[in-house]
């Protein structure tokens, strides 16, 4: 079988379409960076297993386990941030369809919705993420915060919504204002890709 490697995923958007939400300096840095970061992260520890498998040699497993990972769960959660964001003239922030519909269902109203998520972004201690996901076993919408980008992940829970809360997020447009970022945020998501993410889910293949 012929080996395969983490890929950085190209974006679905220029540089400057986001803005003035995210500027072309921030998510530039964010994306060519911080995400790139991880893939050769994971791509590095991968061929380190490699090596040490032919070698006959030992590694630290805790620790490289830990760090893959770290950086696999960072790549995997970037590639969807990504997808889930889109320019507010393209669509961005204009939430309907059957997300809507589940989100006033589940949480009451989209207004009590975001609340949570906002704070559920806010308070993630250090760096993380939050995320929209649906709950296994009983389908159920739930919030979830991720720190770094591989603790308190729920075991087989979908992933439909995230945001990036890391201060290489924001840092350049934002300062440390997270509060800031989060409310620049609802204006481009693309709800559009997040109920695509449902649909498969309730009509799976």
């Amino acid at each position: 079988m012929e080996k395969k490697s983490y890929v950085l995923p190209p974006l679905p958007y220029g540089y400057r379409d986001l803005e003035p939400f995210i500027s072309e300096n921030q998510l530039k840095l964010h994306y060519e960076k911080h995400h790139d970061a991880y893939v050769k992260g994971a791509n590095s520890i991968l061929d380190k297993f490699e090596k040490a498998r032919l070698e006959g040699a030992e590694l630290d497993m805790k620790a490289e386990l830990k760090a893959l990972s770290f950086n696999v769960g960072g790549h995997i959660l970037h590639s969807l941030f990504w997808e889930n964001l889109a320019p507010d003239n393209k669509g961005g922030g204009k939430v309907g369809g059957r997300i809507l519909d589940r989100i006033i269902r589940e949480f009451g109203s989209f207004a009590r919705f975001k609340s949570e998520f906002s704070l559920a972004a806010a308070s993630v201690e250090g760096s993380g993420w939050a995320a929209l996901v649906c709950a296994p076993e009983t389908c159920q919408l739930m919030l979830m915060q991720v720190e770094k980008h591989n603790a308190s992940l729920m075991p087989h829970a979908d992933i439909l919504l995230v945001l990036d809360v890391f201060e290489h997020a924001y840092y350049l447009d934002y300062k440390n204002e997270r509060g800031g970022f989060i409310e620049a945020f609802w204006n481009i998501v693309n709800w559009e890709k997040v109920d695509e993410r449902l649909a498969r889910l309730d009509n799976p293949r």
